[in-house]
C-alpha cells in the first residue's frame, strides 16, 4: 500500500462539487412557481380548452380552431364549465 502525500480532494454525491465549496443553489433567490404571464385572458382559455381536449385524446383538428378561438372568447366561467365537461370523463 503507498502514500499519497497529496490529499485526494472529496466531492459531495449530490452536487459532484468539491466538499467544503459553498452552495451555488444557496444564494439564489426562490423563484415563483409560475412566471408572470402576458398572455391575454383569452389567449390562456384558448390554451386551457387546447390543453383539456388534448389531456382526454383529442387532439385539435384545424378545422377546430375556429371553435375553440369562439369559445375562448367567452368569460372564464363558461370557460371552466368547458374544461370540467371536457375532464370529467377521465
Amino acid at each position: 500500500m503507498s502514500y499519497d502525500p497529496v490529499p485526494q480532494e472529496q466531492f459531495d454525491r449530490v452536487t459532484a462539487s468539491p466538499l467544503g465549496t459553498p452552495d451555488p443553489q444557496a444564494d439564489r433567490q426562490p423563484s415563483d412557481a409560475r412566471p408572470a404571464s402576458s398572455l391575454k385572458p383569452w389567449d390562456r382559455r384558448r390554451l386551457e380548452l387546447h390543453a383539456a381536449l388534448t389531456a382526454v385524446g383529442v387532439p385539435p383538428l384545424p378545422g377546430d380552431m375556429a371553435a375553440i378561438r369562439t369559445l375562448s372568447a367567452l368569460d372564464d366561467t363558461v370557460n371552466a364549465a368547458l374544461v370540467r365537461w371536457i375532464t370529467a370523463g377521465r
